[in-house]
């Protein structure tokens, strides 16, 4: 299985490797036609307004939006999460996809000192997953296609839709391949 890692700025060699670890070949997604194959995607965090912006410098908007369109299982984590949502609840301009039918809140957890882990319990996931909150948005509001997997505080923190996964916080950090795992599952189910 190909498992793309959108490339562009942020953790995306912490992506590939836990696609690795989950027994997938990572293929690092610089431009449109590094898309063809792909069996997944990855969207990491790092700074959503870079990634917008250098995405759209690479001609990489619509045929990501083709693509997850048309059924490739994705993940967003952190700001990939922001990316792919249809909005966010600042009133800064940002490029983002529209693909996942929610609004999120940036930072909504705090700044850098307010970074923090916690244990998870995340449907479809055995077993708590230990997840780590850098600068973490929350998810304000969802529509009605939206599935909630998991809350902290009464806030959406992992949401899935169709082929879409999303996170606030970062996997790939923790060694645990399980939300990758997860979005290999969805491939089969689209």
């Amino acid at each position: 299985m190909r498992f793309g890692v959108l490339a562009l700025q942020g953790d995306f060699r912490e992506h590939a490797a836990t696609a690795a670890a989950a027994g997938a070949e990572p293929v690092l997604v610089r431009l449109p036609g590094d898309l063809a194959g792909l069996d997944a995607l990855a969207i990491p965090g790092g700074e959503s307004t870079t990634i917008g912006r250098l995405a759209d410098r690479y001609g990489l908007v619509e045929p990501l939006r083709r693509a997850i369109g048309a059924g490739l299982p994705t993940l967003g984590t952190c700001a990939g999460m922001i990316f792919l949502a249809s909005g966010t609840t600042s009133d800064r301009p940002q490029v983002q996809l529209g693909m996942l039918d929610v609004v999120v809140h940036r930072n909504a957890f705090g700044s850098q000192v307010s970074s923090f882990e916690t244990d998870l319990d995340v449907i479809g996931i055995a077993g708590p997953m230990h997840a780590v909150f850098i600068r973490a948005p929350w998810i304000d509001s969802v529509g009605p296609g939206v599935e909630v997997l998991a809350e902290v505080d009464g806030h959406p923190v992992v949401v899935r839709q169709e082929n879409i996964l999303a996170t606030s916080f970062h996997p790939e950090l923790t060694g645990d391949d399980r939300i990758h795992r997860l979005l290999l599952q969805i491939r089969g189910r689209v």
